[in-house]
């Protein structure tokens, strides 16, 4: 019989600051980039791109051929992934700094991004202030 409901530990609540450790991997789940995804971004962002908009321009004048995401798009989803897993709960803030107070800490992680071809099709560093456990 398992333990009550009570007992049992929450999942995708973020890693506090001490949880965090130099050389840390992991994946967050994967995330189809979809048609709808990136029409609604570029309108939303007026990111009004031949490149984005124009599948016909695509197709018979342009060197790359098939449907692209702006990389914003790509940063975007990256991050919202990271934020449903590892900072629920813990992120406090997107920061480029070196100092942190007490209570908190600072975390920065190279993020890559891998597409379905298991190509790195973005990576980054991100800087972030975490609470920690005595929060």
């Amino acid at each position: 019989m398992g333990a009550p409901k009570s007992d049992l530990p929450y999942v995708g609540l973020g890693i506090p600051y001490e949880g965090w450790t130099v050389g840390r991997r992991f994946r967050t789940v994967g995330r189809t980039v979809t048609d709808a995804d990136i029409t609604n971004f570029v309108c939303i962002t007026g990111m009004l791109e031949v490149l984005f908009t124009n599948l016909d321009y695509l197709e018979k004048e342009s060197l790359i051929k098939g449907r692209l995401a702006p990389g914003a798009l790509v940063y975007s989803f990256a991050e919202g992934l990271l934020m449903q897993s590892v900072m629920q709960h813990t992120g406090l803030a997107f920061l480029g700094m070196e100092t942190s107070k007490p209570g908190r800490g600072i975390v920065t992680a190279l993020n890559n991004v891998v597409n379905q071809r298991g190509e790195i099709a973005l990576a980054y560093t991100a800087t972030r202030m975490v609470k920690s456990f005595e929060d």
